[in-house]
């Protein structure tokens, strides 16, 4: 048996993502009222619009985020993405900052590593924006260094965003290892026994993009 859990908060039309950055536009390309004008009686479609920015909802960040020689959406591999043995570590919410000692029993290579940190709870609120927690630099050079696949996180940023220095992406996308950002339902998975998926469009000159997360579970 197994069982498929979303872990992607919804995009839909003006929901914030974060601070400063546009919400989603969504509208009508096509009604279905004027499709009547195109096709046969009783044969209708409806072809939608979005205008949004990549970091939108649930989504990825590719090298090319942060560094300009970096892969991007396109150029990321489907195995670093897709079907990765995932393992979700329980963070500590007595603190925002979230060390390397929270990894360091585990063997992380080739693995996705998603840090449930619980604030996804706040999304959708102004809460959301204010006081998230993050991985500190520290982390960001452990996971490298072991090996991890991906790093995902059911917060605003994986960087602590109280200043202009953004060290967790710059380890990371460096060492050609992509972020997700604000996932959710991290709570209804096992710490183990589940692959991960997380897979954007192929778009070429993009960094990122909203992505339909998941994980399949295996019983």
């Amino acid at each position: 048996m197994r069982r498929l859990v979303d872990l992607s908060h919804a995009v839909e039309d003006g929901i914030l993502t974060y601070p400063g950055l546009p919400a989603p536009f969504i509208s009508d390309y096509l009604s279905r009222e004027a499709a009547r004008e195109h096709y046969a009686e009783g044969t209708t479609f409806h072809i939608g619009r979005i205008e949004m920015v990549g970091n939108t909802g649930t989504y990825i960040d590719s090298p090319f985020h942060r560094y300009a020689e970096g892969k991007d959406l396109s150029e990321l591999a489907l195995e670093q993405v897709a079907d990765l043995e995932g393992l979700v570590f329980q963070a500590d919410r007595s603190s925002r900052a979230i060390g390397p000692e929270l990894f360091s029993a585990a063997d992380v290579r080739g693995k996705a590593v998603l840090v449930h940190a619980g604030w996804a709870e706040h999304w959708g609120t102004d809460r959301y924006f204010d006081g998230h927690p993050f991985l500190t630099a520290e982390a960001a050079t452990w996971l490298r260094d072991s090996g991890a696949a991906l790093v995902g996180i059911d917060s605003l940023n994986i960087d602590d965003t109280s200043t202009g220095e953004r060290p967790v992406h710059s380890i990371l996308l460096r060492a050609d290892i992509p972020i997700v950002e604000h996932l959710c339902n991290l709570e209804s998975l096992p710490d183990s026994g589940f692959k991960f998926h997380a897979v954007p469009v192929k778009v070429r000159g993009f960094s990122s993009f909203p992505v339909r997360a998941y994980a399949i579970i295996h019983s």
